[in-house]
């Protein structure tokens, strides 16, 4: 195994799970975090959902999604999640509101579709298995908070035991937090300017790195960082790593796209949290600080639901809203693909678009259960949105993500770059993970470190390589 020095390039959740998985078998002083945006996790790794799947997944990724899982439980049990990232286990319904279309309810086959043509996530547990599903029906209820009206049908659409809802932020925090306790360098505000070969072999032997934002007293400083390996995971904004990095190369044209989604997280009066984090709200002032703590570590099964439905009358929306165990609910699922990717994932503030927040508000208004009708005057008083986000997921055209060793031949242009052989070198790609970038999280960085260091693998994903994709 090699501990050659390693450049992250990218400080979102990829990034820094790589990051706290290499350290683990090398010293973390020989691991650097490069992050550009001057706000950290400012974009999906923050603003993100924060569902976690086992078994949702197409063949290409279910075994780095049973991995990533089962790391996100372990790492709760080790690390008090409950209380530091609002870890808890929870329970996924399907709502399929009378009048919708016919063909409307869950179906398809499997995550690649949402990806492939935005339809709702919900596709992919259907495509898990109905008859375990449906077996698993009265191990949750309908979620307290939802406003089901006559006719609509809700159904447990997860097994027990098989998702989870996190705080993104929060754990990406304390991921990075792990990482530096272990001497992993954080570069930031900086960018990747260059690559450097030894003249010698023509071996990628260095990265050089603007660290600045070059305005008022972050005046720009270049500084020369010795490394052999190299691992782009700047989530929508790889293409651009690649392209900065390695122009007019193959890799320059990495194919991974970005699509854009709204959000907003809200409060209700009628969900206040589970219920030990409700009442120490009172005492504490910080229910996800405090909450929903059990014994084993690992939050109080089926007292946050994940939701999920259609909107069939609005082009490239799936409404998803998931409870949180501190009394906050995620809107989201309003998507696009053409929304142009901002130069850093701060500048997609200023391109919230009004409509699509006055949309998620009308689905907050009309799924979560206030103490009077709908549409009853002053209705949107008793939600409080506490947050409106934007970010950008990165995607592949096949909808799974890249995690692969770039071909030495895709590096150059007129100039041939080479990288040392085996685990002693390489340029590498961890990106394009579409809405499961936070729940695949633990395990690419697990496998990603593997991969990186030549040992072996804890997961097969073989098939999620380059090929047919360049």
């Amino acid at each position: 195994m090699s501990s050659g020095t390693t450049v992250i390039l990218g400080a979102g959740i990829i990034g820094v799970s790589t990051a706290l998985y290499l350290s683990e078998h090398q010293p973390g002083t020989t691991v650097h975090l490069v992050e550009p945006c001057p706000e950290l996790f400012a974009s999906a790794s923050g603003y993100a959902g924060g569902f976690l799947a086992r078994d949702w997944f197409s063949p290409a990724t279910a075994a780095l999604g049973a991995l990533s899982f089962d790391e996100h439980r372990a790492l709760a049990a080790r690390d008090d999640g409950p209380r530091n990232w609002g870890y808890v286990r929870s329970a996924a319904v399907s709502l399929s509101r009378a009048g919708d279309k016919d063909g409307e309810e869950v179906k398809g086959d499997g995550v690649d579709v949402w990806c492939r043509d935005g339809e709702s996530r919900a596709v992919a547990a259907a495509a898990s298995g109905g008859d375990a599903v449906a077996a698993a029906a009265g191990a949750a209820t309908t979620p307290p908070w939802l406003r089901s009206g006559q006719g609509d049908a809700v159904e447990v659409i997860s097994e027990e035991g098989t998702v989870a809802q996190i705080d993104p932020l929060q754990l990406c925090q304390h991921l990075l937090q792990k990482c530096l306790a272990a001497g992993v360098h954080l570069h930031h505000p900086a960018r990747a300017v260059a690559v450097h070969v030894d003249a010698i072999h023509g071996e990628l032997s260095g990265v050089r790195i603007a660290a600045g934002t070059g305005s008022g007293s972050g005046a720009i400083t270049e500084t020369d960082v010795p490394c052999t390996r190299l691992l782009i995971a700047a989530g929508a904004w790889s293409p651009q790593v690649c392209a900065a990095l390695f122009p007019g190369s193959t890799i320059a044209a990495l194919p991974v796209s970005s699509l854009a989604g709204h959000s907003i997280v809200v409060r209700s009066p009628r969900w206040t949290g589970t219920g030990n984090g409700a009442e120490k709200k009172k005492e504490k002032g910080n229910a996800i600080e405090e909450g929903a703590v059990s014994r084993d570590g690992d939050g109080d099964e089926g007292c946050c639901h994940a939701v999920f439905t259609t909107a069939p009358d609005v082009p490239d929306y799936a409404p998803e809203l998931f409870s949180r165990p501190n009394g906050h609910i995620f809107v989201g699922g309003l998507n696009s693909a053409t929304e142009p990717l901002p130069p850093l994932p701060t500048d997609a503030r200023a391109g919230i678009r009004r409509d699509a927040i006055e949309q998620l508000r009308e689905t907050a208004r009309l799924l979560i259960n206030g103490d009077r009708p709908a549409s009853s005057d002053g209705d949107d008083d008793l939600l409080e949105v506490v947050r409106e986000g934007l970010c950008f997921r990165p995607a592949t055209a096949r909808g799974t993500p890249i995690l692969d060793r770039v071909p030495d031949a895709w590096l150059g242009s007129g100039s041939e770059i080479k990288t040392r052989p085996g685990a002693d070198g390489g340029v590498y790609v961890a990106a394009g993970h579409g809405p499961w970038g936070i729940s695949q999280s633990l395990g690419t960085g697990r496998v990603m470190a593997e991969m990186m260091q030549g040992r072996g693998m804890s997961a097969d994903v073989s098939a999620l390589g380059f090929g047919g994709l360049l």
